[in-house]
C-alpha cells in the first residue's frame, strides 16, 4: 500500500491529542515507579494541572492510583519518516497528521518529522507544509535526510536526486522551513559539507553526519566545524576496521557528538547498541524509529519518497535491490526491547529516549523529564514495560482506564 502523492493544504487549528481529556480537574497519579532526574522512585507520584506538572496536589485533584506501574517521561523521536500508512515526504497534511498521532499513541509526545532526499522544490515545497504543523506544535520541527549524502551509502535514497551539500541550496532548504528546520544530515566528506555544516550551526539547525563514506580523519574534521548528531550510528557508513577506523569510531569517542541508535533488532545487533552505550555513555545516546509509513499499520507495499519498499514480518527492505529502508519502529516498542532483551537501566533507557534529545533540541525546559513546571508529557508503563497510558500536554491519548 503506498503513501498518497504529496498534495499542499491549510493546516486545521492544533490540538493535542485525536482522543482530548473531558475531564480537566487537577490528576495525581499516585503509587508508581517513578523515573526522575534525581533517581528513580518507588510510590512516587506526579501531579497534573492544566498542561503542565506542578510541585503540590490541589484540593480538588483526582487521585488515580498506577501501583505496580512505570511513570516515565513522554518519548523524543528525533528522526521519524511517518507511520499509521501515511508519510512525512509525500502526504497531506491529513497524513501527516494520521502519522503523528499514530506515533503519539506508541508514546511519542515529541516527534520531528524527517523527510527523503527529493527534488530541491519538492523538498522546499514540503517544509513549507510542514512547518506549519511545526508552528502549531503538531511537530517539533523538521529534519532533512537527503539529498546531501554519499552516493556510496545511500541506503533508501534515490540516487539520482543525490547532490553535493552546497551551502547555498542547504541554506534554501533551511530557509524554505521558515525557521523549523532542526537537523540537516550530510555525507560531510563533500563537496561543500565542511562549509555546509559550519552554515548551520551559525543558523541553530543542528548537522548530523550520516550516510557517508568519511575517513576517521574528515570525520573529526566536521565535528571540529560544528556537527553534532550521529545519524544512525554504524547504518549508512563504514565499518570500524584496526588501520582504518573510520566515521564510527570518530563520533563514538567524542563527547559533543550524540549518537542516534536504532533499537529494533534489525537494524543492530544488540552487541554494537552495548558497544555505543559503552562508548558514548547514556548521555550521549538518543533511541530513534527512523519510522517510515508502515509502523503502526503492518506489512505490505509502500513508497519512501519515490522509492517502492516491502515490508515483510516488520521489517521494511527496498524492492529494487533490497537494502533496509527506514524502520516499522515505534518508541514503546524500543523502550521494552532496551529493558527486557538489551538489559539497559531504565534510567539510562529513560534518557536516551527522553532527556538527551530534548536537550539537543533546545527543549529541555519543557520536556524530557517530569518536573514541576513542565509540560505534562508522560507515559504510563505496566511492570513488563508494556505501554499502559500516553499523556500529551495534560490530556490523555491512550487514556489507561485506571481508577
Amino acid at each position: 500500500m503506498a503513501a498518497h502523492p504529496g498534495a499542499r493544504g491549510t493546516a486545521r487549528p492544533a490540538t493535542t491529542s485525536p482522543h482530548p481529556a473531558t475531564d480537566k480537574s487537577p490528576l495525581v497519579l499516585s503509587g508508581a515507579t517513578v523515573v526522575l532526574p534525581t533517581g528513580t522512585v518507588k510510590g512516587g507520584r506526579v501531579i497534573v494541572d492544566g498542561t503542565h506538572i506542578v510541585g503540590s496536589a490541589p484540593e480538588n485533584a483526582q487521585v488515580i492510583d498506577v501501583t505496580n506501574h512505570w511513570l516515565v517521561p513522554g518519548f523524543v523521536d528525533l528522526h521519524n519518516h511517518g507511520g499509521g500508512g501515511a508519510s512525512f515526504t509525500s502526504g497531506t497534511i491529513e497524513d501527516v497528521l494520521k502519522g503523528i498521532h499514530t506515533h503519539q499513541n506508541h508514546g511519542t509526545t515529541t516527534l520531528i518529522a524527517s523527510t527523503v532526499t527529493g527534488d530541491m522544490d519538492f523538498l522546499a515545497q514540503r517544509a513549507g507544509l510542514l512547518s506549519e504543523l511545526a508552528e502549531q506544535g503538531d511537530i517539533a520541527g523538521i529534519h532533512f535526510e537527503g539529498p546531501f549524502i554519499s552516493p556510496c551509502r545511500k541506503g533508501a535514497h534515490s540516487e539520482n536526486l543525490l547532490r553535493d551539500p552546497d551551502p547555498a541550496e542547504v541554506r534554501k532548504l533551511v530557509d524554505a522551513a521558515r525557521g523549523q528546520a532542526k537537523m540537516v544530515t550530510l555525507a560531510t566528506e563533500l563537496p561543500g559539507g565542511i562549509d555546509s555544516v559550519r552554515l548551520l550551526a551559525e543558523h541553530g539547525v543542528i548537522a548530523a553526519i550520516g550516510h557517508t563514506d568519511a575517513t576517521y580523519e574528515q570525520t573529526v574534521e566536521a565535528i571540529d566545524a560544528g556537527a553534532t548528531v550521529a545519524t544512525h550510528l554504524f547504518n549508512a557508513m563504514p565499518q570500524i576496521g584496526h588501520r582504518a577506523p573510520g566515521p564510527i569510531t570518530a563520533l563514538l569517542e567524542d563527547e559533543r557528538i550524540t549518537v542516534e541508535l536504532i533499537n529494533d533488532g534489525t537494524h543492530l545487533h544488540p552487541a554494537s547498541l552495548q558497544l555505543a552505550f559503552h562508548h558514548a555513555a547514556a548521555h550521549r545516546v538518543a533511541f530513534i524509529t527512523d519510522a517510515m509509513d508502515a509502523a503502526g499499520f503492518g506489512d505490505g507495499r509502500y513508497m519512501l519518497g519515490p522509492l517502492e519498499v516491502e515490508v515483510s514480518e516488520g521489517v521494511a527492505r527496498l524492492v529494487e535491490g533490497g537494502s533496509i529502508a527506514g524502520s516499522t519502529l515505534t518508541l514503546d516498542r524500543a523502550f521494552k526491547r532496551a529493558v527486557t532483551v538489551d538489559r539497559l537501566p531504565v534510567e539510562d533507557v529513560v534518557a536516551a529516549i527522553s532527556a538527551n534529545p530534548a536537550r539537543l533540541l533546545g527543549m529541555s525546559d519543557r520536556i524530557g523529564s517530569l518536573e514541576p513546571g513542565k509540560d505534562a508529557d508522560l507515559v504510563l508503563l505496566d511492570h513488563q514495560f508494556d505501554l499502559k497510558g500516553v499523556m500529551r500536554r495534560g490530556e490523555w491519548v491512550v487514556d489507561p482506564q485506571l481508577g
